[in-house]
This record gives C-alpha cells, structure tokens and sequence, in this order.
C-alpha cells in the first residue's frame, strides 16, 4: 500500500509539472555548485585562498541565479556557472585541469536535462574551450550521447564552439603538481608543453599548496521556475593519468544524472571509479523516488559507494528545490542560491552555507 501511495504521489506531480502555466504556481527556482571535494582544512588555505576560493564560487553562483531569475532554463543556469568554473584556474576543470602522465591536459564534461532525461557527455577534449558546452552540443544537436577526443573536439568544432590551442588549458600550479606526483612514481616527466609560458610568467595566484589532496572537479545541479531539474559536471580528471582514463563526470548515472520522474539531479565529484562502480548518481535519484530526503539519500549512498574505496562527495537537488551536499571528505567547495534565499558558500566539511 505504501509504494502505491508513493506512485500516486509521483503521478500527481509528473501531471503538475505538465499542467499548463497558468493552471499552477511556478515553484520558484534554486541553484547550487560545487568546486571539488577533498581534505581541505582551514590550516590547509591561507586567507588569501580562502578568500579567492569564496569569490570564484559566488560569481559562479551569481551567473547562474541571473539566468533563472530572468525566467531561463536550468540548463541555460548550469552551463553559465560551469562555463565560468571552467576558466578558472582555482579549479580542476578546463583552464586549470590538471596534466595526464604524457603531459596532455584532457577534459571530461556531461549535463543531463531532468524534464525528458536527455543527456550529452564528451571525454578527452583537448581544443575545446569550454566542455560543458560541448556535452551540451553532444545532447542537443547529435544523436549521441557520449563522444571522446578527436572525434568531440570536432564535433564541437563543426557546431561552432570555441576551439583554443592546448596551450590555453595550462597553468603553472598544475603543471608542478605533474612533476612532483610523477618523480615520486619513479616516472619520467614529459617536456614541458608547446607554447607554455616560461614558470615565472606563469605563476598562479593565490595557488593552493600542491600537495593539497582535493578533487576539483566542478558541477552544478538547479531547479528552474518551470519545474525543470537539470545537473552538469566539468572535470580534468586525475593527475599523471594514463591511458586515455575516464572517471565517472561523463558516464551518465555515476557521477551526473537528473530525472524529475525520480525527483533529483545530481552531480559528483571524487575518486570516479568508485562513483562508476556503485552508480551513484542514479542511485541517489532511486533513493529519492523511494521516499528518502535527498540529503539522506546523497549521504547514504556516498557513504556507502566509498566504502569501496577512496573519497568525495555530491551536490543534489530535488523537485521543492531543496539542495543537499553530502561528503566523505574534510571539506567541498560549495554553494546555493534560490529565488528566496540569498547566494551562500562554504569550505569546510564543518561550515554551514553562509552569504
């Protein structure tokens, strides 16, 4: 009897959102990021990092609420934040991902819209400015869902987005950090990349300590004033990675998913093959649709995927537009807005979200 009641209880809500505008109320709309998950400690960042992690998160959070405050789509909301994120050297995704063992920066993307649970992915793009927007080519305008390395790069080439020399995707910080992980592997380190800045022209500030053990991909999930959950995920994956190495940002249902059938979008970020293992993003949105909160569902499953193994966490939201984040780690960047509540961040696994 009780399953029944869920189902009647999902039905009414599949049949609201598609109800005609003026025969409901908009729900409002809410928005929120992260920026990686790992051991990050207030010992571990200076105020000057703390202070620059804290801005980057609120212009990406501000990006997004612009869009959905004007009435856009949460897809529109997503790609707008991560865009930014994806530019920003504080963060392991696109401008600022970190190097493969060869040397190579490749970067992994996917968004998935919530209302009709189309998705698009893209892998091992090394052109392309901005991954988010690829994966959302790859749903929109192919018949696809997931494309990898020369054949995304061109097919976003062929859809007009932006394609940069791979030289625009380097940074001093990341590059060292190759260095020191493959010296201590007994590995040997590539030259250094064509068209990279000498080290002093490429100091990045203020630069995290490259020893700090994070994970910076990049996602957001939202809620948009028509009803619309959606999620995406930007990543540049692990250092010193080899052999052309995907983790769970583009496979569709471990490290992004978003269904408003089930009730949630979801995003990761973490140790990806445990994330691919246990399908976690999937399974958080099954836990939803069974009846649990989401910050019960995402704490559940996370804590019970890494139990494989490794670290991480996840940002979820569901369809009253309520956010939860959820880690096994000391820390995850972070951040929500929403139409009745202004934009706060957070650091520290410890830390309420404040403005």
């Amino acid at each position: 009897m009780k399953s029944l009641s869920r189902a009647a209880v999902l039905a009414a809500a599949l049949a609201l959102i598609a109800a005609p505008a003026a025969a409901q109320e908009s729900p409002g709309w809410s928005f929120a990021i992260h920026g990686g998950a790992g051991v990050i400690e207030r010992d571990s960042l200076t105020a000057e990092q703390d202070a620059a992690y804290r801005a980057a998160l609120k212009r990406a959070l501000d990006a997004g609420s612009a869009v959905l405050a004007q009435g856009g789509s949460a897809l529109d909301a997503i790609q707008a934040a991560i865009e930014l994120m994806e530019d920003d050297p504080l963060f392991n995704a696109g401008r600022g991902a970190v190097f493969t063992a060869a040397g190579r920066n490749e970067l992994d993307a996917a968004v998935m819209n919530g209302s009709d649970r189309t998705a698009g992915a893209v892998a091992g793009l090394t052109t392309t400015r901005h991954p988010i927007a690829a994966a959302r080519a790859v749903m929109e305008q192919s018949p696809h869902v997931m494309l990898i390395g020369e054949g995304a790069d061109s097919f976003a080439a062929s859809v007009g987005l932006e394609q940069v020399d791979p030289s625009f995707f380097f940074t001093e910080r990341r590059w060292q950090g190759l260095v020191r992980a493959l010296e201590q592997q007994g590995q040997p380190v590539p030259e250094r990349p064509a068209g990279a800045p000498s080290p002093q022209a490429a100091a990045d500030l203020p630069a995290p300590p490259l020893n700090e053990r994070k994970f910076g991909t990049v996602g957001a999930v939202a809620l948009d004033s028509q009803g619309r959950l959606a999620a995406g995920t930007s990543t540049g994956g692990t250092t010193a990675k080899r052999w052309g190495r995907v983790g769970d940002v583009p496979v569709i249902g471990a490290g992004t998913y978003a269904s408003n059938a089930e009730g949630c979008a979801v995003s990761a970020t973490g140790d990806g093959e445990f994330y691919i293992r246990a399908s976690v993003a999937r399974d958080i949105c099954a836990r939803i649709a069974a009846g649990s909160p989401a910050l019960t569902a995402a704490q559940t499953e996370v804590d019970d995927a890494l139990s494989l193994g490794g670290s991480g966490g996840v940002i979820v939201m569901d369809t009253d537009g309520r956010p939860g984040f959820a880690m096994t780690t000391s820390g995850m960047y972070r951040g929500a807005v929403s139409a009745t509540q202004p934009a706060r961040v957070a650091i520290y696994g410890d830390e309420e979200l404040r403005p």
